[in-house]
């Protein structure tokens, strides 16, 4: 994501807002959180706020609806015991609670991650964000894999592609590392204008943030492919992917479960890519794949 958590904040001009909060209680608490935290995700609610025993989800009132969790398939699962509660909540001052929660992580003591107001731990690369309402904080174990991988890699002049760039941390990454041109994509609104905050925050001069998919991707070509993405969305765009992707390149795929690894391999494998390595924590994967 190191904290193990995902955070998803809001922009201040929403202070006003009133939204529903739901406090879920989680056993057991991993991996239930993180599977919970992404399908309330996808249902429209926007901030969340993790505690010892589970997590707190907001959603505005005007999204709410009595059927909201209705489709919230692990709260049917026989693997985890979910209980929660609701309430109306005025006024919520998100940056006092973005404050409050958010935790500066270092990766493999080389890369820090904070926000503004976090001491400087002094490591090799320091990247400061200000995650917002957007995923991809490095609290969540995908996004720190990937910043593993990219601690291996030489980057240097390597045209590079952040596809789901979420808060921007692994665009901004590749930056550091030498990476030139990088093209930052994410499909969400809030991701593509906190990402170019964030690029622009830590003085990158090589990145172009873009908001939408993978049709943004014709007649593009890149030695480096990062995907840190949903399993399904991967399968669906795996094509695209392949044919961005220059002889010799690589990519770099995370966003899933480890029991996923043979359903995108058998994927992959249909393009000729070899695997080149696996990184596991707490259950999720990233995977390295050779052109």
């Amino acid at each position: 994501m190191k904290g193990n958590r995902i955070f998803a904040f809001l922009n201040s001009n929403k202070m006003n807002v009133k939204y529903i909060g739901y406090n879920f209680k989680v056993s057991p608490k991993e991996p239930g959180t993180e599977i919970l935290i992404a399908q309330l995700g996808f249902a429209g609610f926007e901030s969340f706020v993790e505690n010892e025993e589970g997590v707190i989800a907001y959603i505005q009132e005007n999204d709410w609806n009595n059927e909201i969790l209705n489709y919230i398939q692990i709260l049917n699962s026989d693997e985890f015991k979910i209980t929660y509660n609701e309430e109306v909540i005025d006024q919520v001052n998100w940056n006092s609670e973005w404050e409050k929660n958010f935790n500066p992580i270092q990766v493999d003591d080389l890369v820090s991650i904070r926000a503004p107001f976090h001491e400087n731990p002094n490591l090799k690369y320091d990247i400061v964000i200000e995650p917002k309402m957007s995923f991809g904080t490095g609290h969540h174990e995908t996004t720190h894999m990937m910043v593993q991988h990219l601690l291996e890699l030489d980057l240097v002049d390597k045209k590079t592609l952040d596809m789901g760039c979420g808060t921007g941390i692994l665009a901004i990454f590749a930056e550091m590392k030498g990476a030139n041109p990088i093209d930052a994509i994410d499909i969400d609104n809030w991701c593509y204008e906190n990402s170019v905050e964030n690029a622009a925050r830590n003085n990158c001069k090589h990145i172009s943030v873009f908001e939408g998919d993978a049709t943004l991707l014709i007649n593009k070509k890149y030695d480096l492919i990062i995907a840190n993405i949903n399993r399904n969305i991967l399968l669906n765009d795996m094509s695209v992917y392949m044919n961005c992707l220059n002889e010799g390149g690589i990519i770099l795929f995370s966003g899933f479960y480890e029991a996923d690894i043979p359903i995108i391999d058998s994927e992959v494998s249909k393009y000729g890519l070899k695997l080149d390595k696996i990184i596991e924590r707490n259950n999720w994967v990233s995977l390295k794949y050779l052109k």
